[in-house]
């Protein structure tokens, strides 16, 4: 019988005279011209699992389809974008300011790859010293780019899968199935950084003393977006005040308690991401 993790007391009380301000201001940059709907699956998990407010950067021409089907609670901000629909350079002054009214940054979910984008990722991860969750295209923007991990100042989640984790430290596929624990903690280790290591029972280590393997979740969660929404609720439980071991822990916990529990009702065969992030209150009340 699968045992439930039971939520840090900070995740769920909260005080009578409570404003958002409390539990935290989201930036999330996702989304582009291929990939729009990666930003909303990420801004609405994000909110479901407790974050304060939530602000989605995207590029510029896709606003307007972001702000007529996202939930009315997303705030949007509209940022300049290569000639082909994907976050540009040219983007960092308006996001730099936007940083200063944020709590926690979730970046990559839909940015897709482009070289322009790839140096706005590279700029923001190594000159921000919020709490950071580094996610999907954002991962691939630092290939060959290690460095810059080491030369942030704040806490820093990655969230890669097997392809992804191989791309960014340069280790063959075939060798990280075969060591998957021994690999997730080194790295880990080496760049400072709190890994969750996707996959069936992900793994979450600090890559010093905290280690865990995740038994939530199903294979019907290998669907698109699925990643995205646990990048939103990382995000929330670190702008709610966990550490980034902890918000990775309880957030992987999380996100496959609700794939499973959506997968009752819908079937692993016909779950989809945004069934996932229904869930999410059902998932949390378990854990209370």
């Amino acid at each position: 019988m699968l045992k439930l993790m039971r939520l840090p007391t900070q995740l769920l009380q909260r005080k009578i005279n409570s404003h958002k301000g409390d539990y935290g201001s989201i930036l999330i940059l996702a989304g582009s011209s291929r990939f729009s709907g990666a930003a909303l699956l990420c801004a609405e998990s994000t909110l479901r699992a407790g974050a304060g407010s939530v602000t989605v950067g995207v590029p510029a021409s896709i606003n307007q389809a972001i702000i007529k089907n996202k939930t009315s609670e997303v705030m949007t901000l509209p940022l300049p974008e290569t000639k082909t629909g994907k976050l540009s350079l040219t983007a960092f002054s308006k996001i730099k300011q936007a940083l200063k009214k944020t709590a926690v940054l979730v970046i990559g979910p839909g940015l897709d790859n482009d070289k322009s984008t790839h140096a706005l990722v590279r700029k923001i991860v190594k000159t921000t010293t919020l709490p950071i969750v580094i996610d999907a295209d954002a991962l691939n923007a630092l290939n060959h780019h290690l460095r810059i991990l080491k030369q942030h100042q704040g806490k820093i989640i990655l969230t890669p899968h097997t392809k992804e984790m191989a791309g960014l430290f340069g280790i063959d596929i075939a060798f990280i199935k075969k060591n998957r624990k021994l690999v997730a903690k080194k790295y880990a280790k080496d760049y400072n950084s709190v890994i969750i290591l996707k996959g069936h029972q992900s793994i979450v280590t600090d890559g010093k003393n905290k280690f865990c393997i995740n038994k939530t979740g199903n294979p019907g969660m290998a669907t698109a977006g699925s990643g995205d929404v646990l990048s939103g609720i990382i995000g929330a439980f670190l702008a709610q005040g966990l550490d980034a071991f902890s918000a990775a822990k309880y957030a992987t916990h999380i996100h496959g308690l609700a794939g499973d529990i959506a997968a009752e009702d819908k079937t692993q065969i016909g779950l989809i991401a945004s069934d996932i992030i229904s869930r999410i209150p059902d998932a949390l009340k378990i854990c209370s």
